[in-house]
């Protein structure tokens, strides 16, 4: 069975899809590796290192066209093409449409699509879940960039010269990222208050020592898997008004809401960002999907009334080497279970044949 790994082409991504301590343990049950080369540069990853872990290097071609070809990014349409008929891709699909055309060219060859965002929230997946392992990194470096922006201190400072007040941090969002987020800034000191619409989250939220912002939309806001739903326009309304107290005075803002194949939820309005103190920062985790603040700009960092606004896309690429690390052991956790290591040499499963693999596969629109 050959796996590849290909040097990721999307401009600015540092990840790679295995490092050297993964591919020895990958090599160690049987697979043969294929690794561009290059392909772990950006994340400080040598070829010699994956050589000497037992990996074959080889260019773009070879590692594309293996059995099993494995990726943090979507693949562009000229790696679709450098394919195999019938291969499997394991890596994040980043599309919501049934109609995506790099995934159809996929589906028209017969790869088979393993989008590592829809492996489900089970318990038997929890190693195998990029979605979380990634958005980990990116609640904790929301807040070191936060910080790196901020011109006072994140903590209650004490000296000779004077004291300083802690940063007022309000975490919007209690998923994965934002506890994360939570807890970076309880580290550095902040005075930290969360809000999420589940009110699931609140016994989270209160056990990394945040304070919990309630409000009363009269509607919960709890979705499937653990996801927040949309809410209703009357609902979002009334968030964004009672919300608007709590934010303007923040100093410190890292807002994650975020919900699936949905435009992300506004809940920073601009009369809000007008009213928070000069040199404030609002870290907008959502700029992609087009931002819990309209005055967010997709991967730039401005200013605006005042306050500097952050609309960073890809965190974890901002940590190349943990985050790749992370991602590493999720797509060596999911091959445990798509292969079967009975005999000589390990073969594919049927991928129905697990719940895992079944629903994380993104098939052709009937």
């Amino acid at each position: 069975m050959r796996v590849g790994i290909p040097k990721e082409q999307v401009n600015g991504e540092a990840r790679v899809a295995t490092t050297p301590e993964i591919a020895a343990k990958l090599v160690a049950g049987g697979v043969r590796l294929l690794v561009e080369r290059g392909a772990g540069e950006r994340s400080h990853y040598t070829d010699a290192a994956y050589e000497q872990a037992g990996a074959e290097l080889t260019d773009a071609a070879g590692a594309l066209g293996c059995d099993i070809v494995a990726k943090v990014r979507k693949p562009s349409a000229d790696e679709v093409a450098a394919m195999r008929d019938g291969a499997v891709y394991v890596g994040h699909a980043e599309t919501c449409d049934e109609e995506d055309p790099v995934i159809a060219a996929m589906h028209a060859r017969g790869i088979a699509v393993i989008a590592m965002e829809r492996i489900p929230r089970i318990s038997r997946a929890q190693s195998m879940d990029a979605l979380s392992s990634q958005s980990n990194i990116a609640g904790y470096r929301a807040v070191i960039e936060a910080a790196a922006r901020y011109g006072r201190f994140f903590p209650l400072m004490m000296t000779s010269a004077g004291s300083a007040k802690p940063a007022r941090v309000v975490i919007l969002g209690a998923g994965v990222a934002g506890l994360q987020a939570i807890a970076t800034a309880r580290r550095l000191g902040g005075d930290v208050y969360a809000y999420d619409v589940r009110p699931e989250t609140r016994e989270q939220i209160e056990s990394l020592g945040a304070k919990v912002i309630d409000l009363d939309i009269g509607e919960g806001g709890s979705g499937e898997g653990g996801y927040a739903k949309e809410l209703s326009d009357e609902g979002k309304a009334k968030q964004q008004a009672l919300l608007a107290e709590q934010l303007a005075k923040a100093h410190v803002i890292v807002s994650t809401a975020l919900i699936p194949c949905r435009p992300a939820p506004v809940l920073i309005a601009e009369d809000v960002v007008k009213q928070m103190r000069e040199g404030s920062v609002i870290v907008d985790l959502a700029a992609a999907t087009g931002g819990n603040c309209p005055l967010t700009e997709v991967d730039r960092v401005v200013t605006k009334h005042g306050v500097i606004l952050i609309g960073h896309t890809n965190y974890p690429s901002m940590m190349p080497s943990d985050a790749s690390g992370f991602y590493a052991k999720n797509v060596a956790n999911l091959l445990d279970i798509m292969l079967d290591r009975s005999g000589d040499s390990p073969v594919l499963k049927t991928l129905d044949d697990d719940e895992i693999t079944k629903a994380a596969q993104l098939r052709a629109p009937t």
